[in-house]
């Protein structure tokens, strides 16, 4: 393994899969520091088999799946509850969609194949294909990603007339301050190399902290010269580019190895040509 990314320091702004990042990270020579920019809680575990429960009495017409590990908790109370073939059933009867390669692999595995399936890892791709379904007066189910988005919202009013059940297995929640006054400084004074985002709610996070303590312009300027950007997937990559971030680089496929690798090719091509 060439180490493209000596003694480089690349911040993990995530909260998941932290130490295999790290550990791709170091295998090349760089040095992984963790800045979670994005807490993640689960919901009360009798409120999600409350909600398997329901879905396996009452069936929906569509189930819309946004996360992997959001499909993955509803398994995994049905399986607690001794009730997984009758859910894998029900969701067999109806019409799915879902976002992100991850859910599809997780449905695939329980025989679950959707009708749907976005192109790039964005709901805004998955909606677009649902538009051409006709949903007046159906029975939707909804698998929540922490929050409502926008574009499910405006989606769920331009349908009218749906009967819309939603479902949050697990909600974010804001990193701790003494993380986003740390890395807030470590980009202003150019103390670290690149920054890894995973998620569009990390970025969020980052300039709101930055805006609220008067310091958005200098990390803005500090990702256009000192710091690059790396972001998972498209939706992180546009969560960036809103804020006005320019230099970022984003891997093909939407994978936190991918995006290292990308990373590390990135640095490589710059030291060869210095």
């Amino acid at each position: 393994m060439t180490e493209q990314l000596l003694n480089k320091k690349i911040v993990i702004a995530g909260s998941q899969k932290t130490e295999e990042m790290a550990e791709i990270i170091k295998r090349r020579g760089g040095v992984p520091v963790v800045r979670s920019l994005q807490g993640l809680t689960d919901s009360n575990p009798e409120e999600v088999e409350a909600d398997v429960s329901r879905f396996i009495e009452e069936g929906a017409d569509w189930f819309i799946f946004t996360t992997g590990i959001g499909f993955n908790a509803m398994y995994q109370a049905a399986e607690r509850m001794n009730v997984l073939q009758a859910f894998e059933e029900k969701l067999r009867e109806a019409k799915i969609a879902c976002r992100g390669y991850k859910t599809n692999a997780f449905l695939k595995k329980s025989g679950v194949h959707p009708v749907v399936c976005d192109d790039d890892g964005t709901i805004a791709s998955m909606i677009d294909k649902l538009q051409v379904f006709d949903m007046k007066d159906q029975r939707v189910w909804i698998q929540l990603h922490g929050e409502l988005s926008n574009q499910l919202f405006q989606f769920i009013k331009t349908k009218g007339g749906l009967d819309v059940q939603t479902v949050l297995p697990y909600r974010y929640h804001a990193p701790e301050r003494e993380t986003l006054v740390q890395i807030t400084e470590e980009l202003i004074a150019g103390q670290v190399d690149a920054v890894c985002f995973t998620t569009r709610v990390q970025v969020n996070y980052l300039f709101e902290y930055a805006r609220q303590a008067g310091q958005e312009e200098k990390v803005k300027a500090a990702f256009e010269q000192k710091v690059l950007a790396a972001a998972v997937g498209k939706v992180t990559f546009e969560a960036l580019r809103a804020e006005g971030i320019h230099r970022i680089i984003v891997p093909e496929k939407e994978r936190m190895g991918s995006m290292i690798v990308e990373l590390a090719q990135y640095f490589e091509r710059i030291e060869e040509n210095e």
